[in-house]
């Protein structure tokens, strides 16, 4: 027996109408988005008129990458290999490095002034940009992969510790709190109460991070940290535009594989 939505009446009660102050917030909402959205448009000064008009070159440049020079697909191969090498041992490092972190930005692991400060720091180290890590390391040590890997590593320490922090705080209640009652230790705590609830979230996170330091890794050659990236801009200064669309479709097919075999892990994690 289903209940009947309307009054003793038979009539329907009309919704309860919205107070003023509600309304007046969602205007302000919506003209400060329009706001933002006129400031950004007018201080980047897009047009749209040179945006078609960009159309013509465009296509002259894609042009001459057609067709694709399959003689350089050895190279192309070698430094895709060379790309993933430094995605995924930037990836394990990152995950390596961050879970201490991460579980000490935990705030049910750690008193405030504990998690605050780390949570502050891991800010910090997520604001600095991937590529000025990798000249960093790159006028520290030498071109090559190293610099890719390690300047991978620490960008992607501020954002994963930061996931496995939120994934440690979403842990239920219950199962910590029994093993408190029994006398756990801390390690015990984390060991059996926390992460036991909560590694299907890590390894999604993980996952997501390896996609994103695998497309980041991409670009790390341009500044002579390793990969494919290096000679995409090496045969770009050279205008071996050929070469460059050979690249382009080994990197494609690579990102394609890779997110597919994402997808089916992270099916299997649900």
């Amino acid at each position: 027996m289903t209940s009947d939505p309307r009054g003793d009446n038979g009539v329907t009660p009309a919704p309860p109408e919205q107070s003023l102050g509600a309304t007046l917030r969602r205007a302000a909402s919506a003209v400060a988005l329009v706001a933002a959205v006129a400031w950004a448009w007018e201080g980047t000064g897009f047009e749209l008129g040179r945006v078609g008009g960009s159309l013509a070159p465009l296509t002259e440049f894609l042009g001459r990458m057609i067709p694709p020079d399959l003689s350089t697909l050895e190279v192309a191969m070698k430094s895709t290999v060379e790309t993933l090498q430094i995605a995924v041992f930037g990836t394990f490092l990152a995950v390596v490095f961050s879970i201490p972190p991460a579980l000490l930005a935990a705030s049910n692991l750690t008193p405030p002034w504990v998690h605050q400060p780390v949570r502050w720091l891991l800010a910090l180290v997520r604001g600095i940009p991937l590529l000025l890590l990798a000249l960093m390391f790159v006028a520290a040590i030498g071109l090559g992969p190293v610099p890719g890997v390690l300047a991978l590593a620490v960008h992607s320490i501020g954002m994963l510790a930061k996931f496995y922090a939120d994934a440690f705080e979403s842990a239920r209640r219950g199962p910590i709190e029994a093993l408190d009652s029994a006398g756990a230790n801390w390690h015990q705590r984390v060991r059996y109460g926390v992460l036991t609830q909560v590694a299907p979230d890590l390894a999604r996170d993980t996952l997501f991070r390896f996609e994103l330091n695998l497309r980041e890794s991409l670009v790390l050659g341009l500044v002579g940290a390793g990969g494919i990236g290096f000679y995409i801009q090496l045969y770009i200064r050279s205008f071996q535009y050929q070469r460059v669309a050979t690249l382009t479709l080994v990197i494609l097919m690579i990102v394609v594989l890779v997110e597919q075999g994402s997808v089916a892990i992270r099916r299997r994690l649900r």
